[in-house]
């Protein structure tokens, strides 16, 4: 199962409004869901504790693990990880939370949430109102926010800004100077509070947006020769040295540039900065051949070789204007 999605009764836990996401998978709702919606749409609605660990002496004698805990699901009793002693869980419905005060209440904005694994690892996305829009032609880029959590120790709570075009609905992942782009939480018993106060930190008062629509404006109004749009790529994914053939890379580049010369969705960017950072932008989401969705997913959105490379574009373009 490589879209990873937890199968319950036959069907996935998530959901989706929208188009059909890459894995055909997921409960399809007409509307942007509520948070009551999307907690039950995407089986999102169970509580995670800890329990003591313990160890089998002998075969038969129990002994406890110092400051070894299990993670367990509620509603399956599965066990979702091994913990420390400081580590306390945030539920899904507190993960929620993170979102209230960024809509009026009762505004339905929730794009797409689910359950991976065995629940050990939870996403939500959410749609802000308005778009940007970019250039003479007012290209739409849609403002979401992403919560991305963990169940087994794996990994900290994690909250992001993802802009992505609609056009090519392609994810814009943009590194802007001075300004936190994600927030990391830790599992501790200050978790949920720290959540609260978590679009604080990353800006979420518009002025990060309003900040990516400055630039993007400026990238789109800036030209750039072809000859500058091969070094670009060729600054991007540089050869390597060691390597005893520069077959792959060559034909990294070359896929890069004809996103950005051939590709119809590309034509109103086409010859601008922006138009550099969409085709690296969509090489990345759609053209890299990665054969697990799951992990591609997670390269794009959280740190991997997609999100760093989409960065590097946009702090190389930011850079020539």
């Amino acid at each position: 199962m490589a879209h990873n999605l937890e199968r319950r009764d036959g069907s996935a836990s998530m959901f989706f409004t929208g188009d059909v996401p890459w894995h055909q998978l997921g409960r399809h709702l007409n509307k942007p869901a509520t948070a009551a919606e999307a907690l039950e749409a995407a089986r999102l609605n169970y509580t995670v504790v800890k329990r003591p660990m313990k160890a089998i002496i002998n075969g038969h004698k129990y002994s406890d693990v110092p400051n070894a805990f299990a993670t367990v699901r509620t509603d399956t009793n599965q066990v979702l990880g091994c913990v420390g002693a400081r580590y306390q869980p945030v539920q899904n419905k507190d993960a929620f939370n993170f979102f209230d005060p960024l809509v009026d209440k009762g505004e339905s904005i929730f794009h797409t949430a689910g359950v991976l694994g065995r629940g050990e690892k939870i996403w939500l996305l959410a749609k802000l109102p308005d778009y940007i829009k970019v250039g003479p032609k007012k290209d739409p880029v849609e403002k979401f926010v992403l919560l991305y959590n963990s169940h087994d120790g794996s990994s900290v709570v994690r909250c992001k800004l993802t802009p992505i075009r609609v056009v090519c609905n392609n994810t814009l992942t943009a590194a802007l100077n001075g300004t936190e782009q994600e927030v990391r939480i830790r599992h501790t018993v200050s978790a949920a509070d720290k959540l609260k106060q978590a679009h604080e930190i990353l800006g979420l008062t518009n002025q990060l947006y309003a900040q990516l629509d400055f630039i993007f404006n400026r990238m789109s109004l800036r030209k750039v020769t072809p000859a500058q749009l091969i070094q670009h790529v060729k600054t991007l994914v540089p050869d390597n040295p060691q390597a005893e053939s520069n077959t792959r890379t060559e034909n990294i580049r070359n896929q890069i540039i004809r996103l950005h010369d051939e590709v119809p969705e590309a034509s109103m960017h086409r010859g601008t900065l922006f138009g550099m950072v969409n085709a690296v932008s969509e090489w990345t989401d759609h053209d890299s051949n990665q054969k697990d969705p799951s992990k591609h997913l997670r390269s794009i959105w959280f740190g991997g070789s997609g999100e760093n490379l989409k960065k590097r574009a946009y702090q190389l373009a930011e850079s020539m204007l």
